[in-house]
């Protein structure tokens, strides 16, 4: 008997577009000083159009909730997700600038970042229609590159329609009470843990957590991640090998195919390898959307963990 095709997993996103101004230079400049650097790119970016990319290309059904401006970047910003295959009839076109993020990539892959927010600023409330998209999905993700009001909505309208809310608590800013009630998975990096509880250990910082959620995963770079949930002994999951050439987006690569794999239902430790293989391949390339693996590269990676 022929086994059924498995259900694509349904992501909705609801976060930030941004172009990304990308400048690659051996050493990065310290304050006030100037640096020659050695190539520059532009390209789709923003934590919300990252992670809805990384979620299309590992095999998710993807709808992305926010907003572009109606300037050059606009159509470029919409175009690079719907060429991912992101359903994108959900990001609104508003009056103004879209989003820009100015990064600078060091010879080590290193990154620093600025997020200029433009149409992004703009995302305060959910229309019916985008409450309703997240109500037809299995996974919701969100980051915090949009105003928190907007955040809210959309962690609130989940909540009701049963909706797993994974949570990238970055850019690192006070949580309401509210929106940690509404989430079921945070995802912090280890500064932002630290950041969040005041603890530089991340074991420690992820069971302070728990009190606020019932899942924590931590990203640990190169070292890989660690998962504590309550009632559960704490796991870490080592990240494969791989040469760094740039770690822009890695995290939300790693945030885009963890929410396809639990979307399918896979146990919480073979999903944190799978998206640890999404996150090695992404570091081996250049740019943000640009580095984000295919389903098929990611199982092969995968299998060899």
């Amino acid at each position: 008997m022929p086994v059924p095709p498995r259900p694509r997993a349904r992501i909705a996103v609801l976060g930030s577009a941004n172009m990304d101004l990308v400048a690659y230079t051996r050493r990065a400049p310290a304050r006030g000083e100037t640096v020659t650097g050695e190539a520059f790119r532009t390209g789709a970016g923003g934590k919300g159009a990252n992670q809805a990319i990384a979620a299309a290309r590992a095999g998710g059904a993807v709808v992305m909730l926010g907003a572009v401006g109606d300037d050059d970047f606009g159509p470029r910003l919409r175009g690079a997700l719907d060429s991912a295959g992101v359903d994108t009839a959900r990001l609104r076109t508003v009056p103004g600038a879209s989003g820009t993020a100015h990064i600078v990539v060091d010879g080590d892959g290193g990154n620093a970042i600025v997020v200029v927010p433009g149409a992004n600023g703009t995302v305060t409330e959910l229309a019916d229609a985008d409450l309703h998209a997240v109500a037809a999905a299995d996974t919701l993700l969100l980051q915090l590159e949009l105003p928190l009001a907007g955040v809210l909505a959309g962690a609130l309208a989940a909540r009701r329609h049963g909706v797993r809310t994974v949570l990238t608590p970055a850019p690192v800013v006070p949580l309401p009470d509210e929106l940690l009630a509404a989430t079921d998975l945070l995802l912090p990096n280890e500064h932002e843990a630290e950041a969040l509880t005041g603890r530089a250990d991340p074991h420690t910082a992820a069971r302070a957590l728990l009190d606020a959620v019932p899942d924590v995963v931590v990203t640990l770079g190169a070292k890989g991640c660690l998962w504590a949930a309550r009632g559960k002994e704490p796991l870490t999951v080592p990240a494969p090998a791989a040469a760094a050439v740039d770690t822009t987006a890695a995290g939300d690569t790693f945030a885009g195919a963890l929410a396809v794999a639990l979307a399918e239902n896979r146990p919480m430790p073979d999903a944190l390898t799978w998206a640890s293989a999404a996150a090695a391949l992404s570091v081996e390339r250049e740019g943000a959307a640009a580095s984000m693996p295919e389903r098929a590269e990611i199982d092969a990676r995968a299998a060899k963990s």
